[in-house]
């Protein structure tokens, strides 16, 4: 699902990526003029079905209240692949405002014809095993119509799992949203609440990224969201070209989350070359110890933290790409154990796992070896904290209430934001316990 603008510009460029390493073209059509590379055999179906003219459709829902970013995509190459029954825009074309509550409270009005939508997809699915949510959590429609769509599918759908893609906004200083700490901090009790994994990205930390590996100081959205598609098709190769490990949702989501409050996930990808992000530099030489130890750096994570002396792992789950030997995988973690690259917490396993999985057969690439990093890092709990101390400086002069005073949850007092606080202040307090030995006492 792709909610508001956010999700939508991030989401086209996830199924433009997927077209590619699946040899599809952008009406759907699998190409035949594409020489496969080695035999791995690719699942198609676990995010596209077959048309009744045999065309691949991605299992996807693009949602949102203003028609830009929608249209954009409607008009661009791809515009056939999609189902025009799984597409929703506002008829008014006026957006959210940027009002968290104006965006939740679309969802409830068009509740019915957007679980329409979620219900026909979810019945066409031979073996569904959950959800994956596009948006960001700073503007109205991601985090406000994102919000009430994730109360809906945990209350619909208890039983299955579902997994967020959370863009974070970057600091309140360079923001044109006012209003970003309210609907950042009411998104994130939703995401704590009734998300099972939510994976982080922040706007800084995508456009230092960009900067590090295209040389230029202001990447542009375009390719900091190749960053991030790029990312979300290396965290599914292990859905899409399966072995024998990780091979399901659940499976790759619960080595990587304990216990279920702390289910927030930071990722590092490497190397990002000329084939995945356009303008990016290459990179001469890769191997298994050369990417795992580029993926513990904080430099190459895609969200920033600030951590403390006893910041630490709770998990870490490894995706190597390509021409990997397990004997160099076995090797790598000896090494970074004996270096002290990766400190674990007190109470779980102190390890890395490792999942191999093959490169797409229809595309070429320049390097042997890629790889992503999914972790779980108590240092998340500094941006909660950051979000928190924003709101806090903002609900102290009762500043910007107004458009939220406007709407049905807020008009009889503010208690909605005090209690997503009081989740968001239990939230960065379980992070700090993780990092003691105390902590599953």
């Amino acid at each position: 699902m792709c909610i508001g603008q956010c999700g939508n510009q991030i989401g086209s460029k996830f199924w433009e990526q997927l077209c590619l390493e699946h040899g599809l073209s952008p009406d759907g059509n699998l190409r035949t003029d594409l020489p496969t590379v080695g035999g791995t055999a690719d699942r198609k179906d676990v995010f596209f079905y077959q048309s009744d003219d045999t065309r691949y459709i991605p299992r996807a829902l693009l949602i949102d209240l203003e028609p830009r970013v929608v249209n954009g995509i409607l008009n661009g190459p791809y515009a056939k692949m999609y189902n025009p029954e799984n597409i929703y825009v506002g008829s008014d074309g006026s957006g959210a405002g940027n009002i968290w509550a104006s965006g939740y409270r679309a969802g409830e009005t068009l509740a019915d014809e957007l679980m329409d939508m979620l219900d026909r997809e979810a019945d066409g699915s031979d073996s569904l095993e959950g959800f994956m949510l596009l948006h960001s959590i700073a503007g109205g429609t991601g985090s406000g119509l994102g919000s009430y769509l994730l109360e809906r599918l945990s209350d619909r759908f208890p039983k299955k799992v579902v997994q967020t893609y959370s863009v974070f906004p970057a600091s309140q200083q360079v923001s044109e949203v006012v209003v970003q700490p309210y609907n950042s901090l009411l998104s994130l009790k939703r995401l704590t609440q009734f998300a099972d994994a939510v994976t982080v990205l922040d706007n800084a930390a995508l456009s230092r990224l960009a900067a590090d590996s295209l040389r230029v100081q202001s990447p542009t959205f375009d390719q900091t969201n190749q960053l991030v598609a790029t990312v979300m098709s290396a965290s599914t190769t292990t859905l899409r070209y399966p072995g024998y490990m990780h091979n399901d949702l659940v499976s790759l989501l619960a080595s990587l989350v304990p216990t279920p409050r702390c289910h927030y996930l930071m990722t590092s990808y490497t190397p990002f070359t000329p084939d995945l992000v356009d303008q990016a530099k290459s990179v001469r030489k890769t191997t298994v110890l050369d990417v795992m130890r580029r993926l513990l750096q904080p430099k190459n994570r895609m969200v920033s933290t600030q951590q403390s002396a006893n910041s630490c792992f709770i998990s870490i789950l490894n995706i190597i790409q390509g021409e990997a030997d397990p004997t160099d995988v076995h090797k790598s973690l000896l090494r970074i154990r004996e270096r002290g690259l990766a400190s674990f917490i007190p109470w779980g396993p102190a390890s890395i796992q490792v999942a191999l999985t093959k490169k797409s057969p229809y595309l070429q690439s320049s390097n042997r070896v890629s790889g992503l990093m999914l972790a779980n890092h108590t240092s998340i709990a500094s941006l909660f904290k950051r979000i928190l101390d924003q709101y806090d400086r903002l609900r102290k002069r009762n500043a910007f209430l107004e458009p939220y005073k406007k709407h049905p949850m807020f008009a009889d007092g503010l208690e909605e934001f005090d209690d997503a606080r009081e989740v968001v202040e239990d939230l960065i307090n379980e992070y700090r316990l993780a990092e003691t030995a105390e902590y599953l006492a």
